[in-house]
């Protein structure tokens, strides 16, 4: 057998770097007798119409595909890594030294399996740190991925060079395993009250494919109230049901989301609905009439409004006609409120809509 040979043969079989120590090992011969054959392979690889290299990663080399082929190849390779894990094993690199229990509380308890695996196969080391561990990669992490070191700055540059030529800011997020909180359509206005940018729109209730996919990135979904059982079927993280329906069910929601909100922008946002209700009490103040509310929807609208409750009062209803319990609510109603006519309308709009429904249709009969 050729040393030229059983060098090439070892640098396929590998599937990661070898080092110049165990190439002289495999052919017997000194280090400085082995260099110029792998720098003659790499010469010959770098010079022919080839899929393959040969990388110098400074006395350790490695084969692999290049660049160029990797995408139409990889649905080919060993899928060693899950999405999933990947993500996790992406976080401990970018941030490392990392917490594990930091890492747990951003990627969820599935991150002590995810932790459990990689240590086993050698891409991740847990070092004891008071009562949790400390995280950083391994020599092999940087063999794995083509590196020149495990040094964590070139690791931490590696990454965000490669969520770039892979999708921008959106990549990026990719490779940190960073996750979102998740808001169903109606609430994306909620993100912009709370002044959070971390967050996906999506169709929680019947999501696609593509969305199932970008629920596992997410830690926290918002929903209307009384969902959570259905969207509990594909999301297992934390869920957070809100209503939208009054002044009042705003200020909550914003509540319920202070703890991950900016501060001035809360304060700004529950300025703004405080100054709103205000008005919509003052003019309800001159409505004489009484009301009597068909759902506890509409019920807590009028709460709003401070206007007085009666048996023979003014129905009031909301406009979707039937209930979920099969109910006529609207039929009858002197009053009615629009509901999911206002889709395109962000939450404080749609809350003044039905507060305009009630004062504007109270003061027509008034007038009658």
């Amino acid at each position: 057998m050729g040393d030229r040979e059983v060098i090439e043969a070892a640098l396929f079989a590998a599937g990661s770097a070898l080092d110049l120590v165990i190439l002289s090992k495999l052919v017997g011969k000194p280090k400085k007798a082995v260099l110029p054959i792998v720098q003659d392979l790499m010469g010959e690889y770098g010079s022919r119409e080839s899929g393959i290299e040969i990388l110098d990663l400074g006395e350790r080399y490695v084969m692999q595909v290049k660049p160029k082929y990797t995408d139409v190849v990889r649905h080919l390779a060993p899928r060693e890594l899950s999405a999933p894990m990947l993500r996790t094993l992406s976080m401990i690199a970018y941030h490392q030294p990392l917490i594990q229990s930091d890492l747990v509380d951003m990627r969820g308890n599935s991150a002590y399996d995810h932790i459990r695996e990689l240590k086993e196969r050698g891409f991740v080391e847990a070092v004891p740190y008071g009562r949790t561990k400390m995280l950083h990669t391994t020599p092999l992490f940087a063999d794995y991925f083509g590196l020149e070191s495990n040094d964590p700055e070139l690791v931490k540059k590696k990454i965000v060079e490669l969520s770039r030529l892979q999708s921008g800011q959106s990549g990026l997020n990719k490779w940190l395993g960073r996750r979102f909180i998740g808001v169903t359509p109606m609430y994306e206005s909620l993100m912009e009250m709370c002044g959070i940018t971390e967050y996906k729109v999506i169709n929680a209730y019947d999501p696609t494919e593509e969305e199932l996919d970008i629920l596992e990135d997410v830690y926290k979904l918002i929903v209307s109230k009384g969902y959570a059982e259905k969207v509990s079927k594909h999301y297992s993280g934390e869920i957070i049901e809100l209503r939208s329906s009054t002044f009042d069910d705003l200020v909550d929601s914003i509540k319920q989301l202070e703890n991950v909100a900016d501060k001035d922008k809360v304060r700004s946002s529950l300025e703004e609905i405080a100054e709103m209700k205000a008005k919509y009490v003052s003019k309800a103040l001159v409505i004489s009439k009484k009301v009597r509310p068909a759902t506890e929807m509409v019920a807590r609208i009028v709460s709003d409004l401070r206007l007085g409750i009666s048996s023979s009062g003014i129905l009031i209803a909301p406009d979707y006609g039937t209930s979920s319990e099969g109910i006529d609510v609207s039929g009858g109603a002197d009053i009615l409120i629009p509901t999911h006519r206002m889709v395109d309308m962000n939450l404080l709009e749609r809350v003044c809509r039905k507060h305009d429904a009630v004062i504007e249709g109270l003061k027509k009969l008034e007038d009658a």
